[in-house]
């Protein structure tokens, strides 16, 4: 006895003829009987009575229905589900600490227009916990801020980002346009705990320059750094996107270096795993954002100059000075 079976009896039951289910289920008559034959041989019953020309279900064949119909049912709704997967099931991301607070929500809020019954599930950690996280096949994608060492991990850059430097804003540092590292090692440095993404990318650049920086303090709360800062305990070089409300809020000044700091934002998977409709979906919606993304930060003496309150994101792409500020900073005006 299969589900095939059943599927025949159910509509031969509520047809109440072979006929009109062979018809239905658009296969020979010969065929139907065949199965509803073999259905009562195999339960030792008759199931239904033939009595002229139509037939009638016995109270065995009731019985048989009642449960039939529901098999039938749950089977259906399953595949159903099944096949609609991308649209109702469940992804799993993984971001780190600065992606996760800073764009994942508004990627999923974005995402969520063209999969609204799916079942998002976010776990947000250090970028080597989120590496592992898919190793462990606990996440199917992970937004990390560093290349992934682990040969089964793959990697797709999805956006850039900016470190800036931050000052006091009493510094005498904040009327420079541009700031390089050299200058900001004779400061008293504070800097991001060892193992935080910021932290790896800035101490290659000093290793790089042959700039020994010994810091007045390490933490991994980024506010508490911003408050040193602002409290005029020393410089520090962040993400832009950590340190974007306290430059809106005028907390303190930034300074981008004269050669940019730039480091790539990653989409990681398992190299084994199978990208369904809706991950390949939220993986195009991440470098869709990404493109869209403005990487180029004036200083905040660049904006004061042309009165523009804010980071220079916050102005449309039409709008007129957005155009001669991104022309001129490329040009390398602003002096």
């Amino acid at each position: 006895m299969t589900l095939r079976h059943l599927n025949i009896f159910v509509s031969v039951y509520e047809y109440n003829s072979i006929t009109k289910a062979a018809d239905a289920l658009h296969i020979a008559q010969p065929s139907v009987s065949l199965v509803i034959k073999e259905l009562e041989e195999y339960y030792g019953i008759q199931l239904f009575d033939r009595i002229g020309r139509g037939i009638t279900p016995t109270e065995a064949g009731k019985e048989l229905y009642s449960y039939a119909i529901h098999i039938v049912s749950l089977f259906n709704e399953m595949a159903q589900r099944i096949k609609n997967w991308d649209n109702v099931g469940t992804l799993r991301i993984g971001a780190s600490i600065t992606i996760g607070t800073h764009i994942l929500p508004g990627l999923i809020k974005e995402y969520q227009k063209d999969f609204p019954y799916l079942r998002i599930k976010v776990t947000v950690n250090k970028s080597a916990t989120i590496e592992q996280h898919i190793l462990d096949n606990k996440i199917d994608i992970g937004l990390i801020e560093n290349q992934p060492d682990h040969p089964e991990i793959l990697s797709q850059p999805f956006m850039k980002d900016n470190l800036c430097a931050i000052v006091p804003n009493e510094d005498p540092l904040s009327s420079k346009a541009y700031i390089t590292l050299e200058e900001l090692a004779s400061r008293p440095f504070l800097m991001r705990e060892k193992g935080s993404a910021g932290r790896e990318i800035l101490d290659a650049c000093f290793s790089l320059k042959n700039i020994h920086v010994n810091p007045l303090w390490e933490s991994s709360s980024t506010q508490a750094i911003v408050k040193g800062v602002s409290m005029n305990l020393g410089v520090a070089v962040l993400p832009y996107l950590l340190i974007k409300r306290d430059i809106e809020e005028h907390n303190v000044n930034y300074l981008p270096f004269k050669t940019p700091l730039t480091r790539n934002l990653n989409i990681i998977y398992h190299k084994s795993k199978y990208l369904t409709r809706n991950m390949l979906s939220f993986i195009g919606l991440c470098k869709k954002v990404g493109r869209s993304h403005l990487v180029c930060i004036p200083s905040s003496r660049q904006l004061n100059k042309y009165k523009i309150s804010g980071p220079v994101d916050k102005l449309k792409k039409n709008d007129f000075l957005y155009g001669i500020l991104i022309i001129s900073i490329a040009g390398g005006y602003f002096l």
